[in-house]
């Protein structure tokens, strides 16, 4: 960071903000004439292409515990594994899966297990992740650093639980009546519906895609869900990174101590400066989720 001059961020500006690379969606009272002309006067000087984009990544992870030292008294994990793509034929299946098992605030299996049964952190949450080049399926919790460990615990058992059983017929209809009903509440004022038009740009979905969004989560079965959690979920491919060393009990805590005299050998400022940079979920960033594929 401290290297980086001036030319590097305009270069940088240059090569990423360019004409073949932006999406446009209005809401609201303006006609699609007047907003072409406004996109000509704002988007003109930009350059017609941008730089060669990155190649696509193949995630690939062990099981396992990475600790990045940092004075906090609090330690915060991120978590995850190899996800699915936004185009592939279970992408609402296991969407479904994720709001039970950690994307359905305090109805979700780790709000439950994690904060509300053994009160070990305020908010835990998970989410799938489609990228451009690379899709994940992740999750973040932070907990006191005696007892993340036994957070990491139960998150490892409760991602083998649902990987080996799947889930119940209840938690899937709840999931349903949950989805289908707030999804309509996100096109609530022209800012949400702009975003949302953008969103779907950005995962090549249709104008179409509104009116049958709903119809595609009612159409996952039970039998879909427990496939899915079998194929998607990877208890030995979990791994955490966790940002100050944990000092509970537990199996979290015995792969973090096996790594600590590694990690601890790393310089100093490159771990604060990892530490830094936590991977959050789209949805709490933007308004609402409404770039958020689940979102969409």
């Amino acid at each position: 960071m401290a290297a980086l001059t001036r030319d590097d961020l305009v270069t940088a500006l240059k090569n990423g903000l360019t004409q073949d690379r932006v999406y446009v969606a209005a809401a609201g009272d303006i006609t699609a004439d007047e907003l072409g002309a406004l996109m000509d006067r704002l988007l003109s000087d930009l350059p017609e292409t941008g730089a060669p984009l990155p190649a696509d990544v193949e995630v690939q992870t062990e099981a396992g515990v990475t600790v990045i030292p940092f004075d906090t008294p609090q330690s915060v994990a991120v978590f995850g594994h190899k996800g699915m793509k936004r185009d592939d034929p279970d992408f609402f299946a296991a969407y479904l899966l994720n709001t039970i098992f950690g994307g359905g605030g305090f109805e979700a299996r780790l709000m439950n297990e994690v904060r509300e049964k053994r009160g070990l952190t305020y908010g835990i949450y998970s989410y799938l992740a489609p990228k451009d080049h690379a899709e994940l399926f992740v999750g973040r919790v932070a907990s006191a650093n005696d007892r993340i460990a036994e957070a990491i615990d139960v998150i490892r058992d409760e991602w083998r639980k649902v990987a080996e059983e799947g889930v119940t017929p209840e938690e899937l209809e709840r999931a349903k009546t949950y989805q289908t009903g707030a999804y309509p509440l996100r096109f609530d004022g022209n800012g949400p519906i702009a975003q949302i038009l953008v969103g779907m740009q950005m995962d090549d979905l249709t104008p179409e895609y509104i009116e049958t969004r709903n119809a595609k989560i009612e159409a996952v079965t039970l039998e879909d869900i427990q496939r899915v959690a079998q194929e998607l979920m990877k208890p030995e491919a979990l791994h955490f990174t966790v940002v100050e060393p944990p000092r509970g009990a537990g199996r979290g805590a015995d792969a973090v101590s096996a790594r600590r005299a590694t990690a601890t050998n790393r310089s100093r400022d490159r771990s604060r400066a990892r530490a830094l940079v936590p991977l959050f979920c789209a949805a709490r960033l933007c308004l609402r989720g409404t770039l958020c594929p689940g979102c969409r």
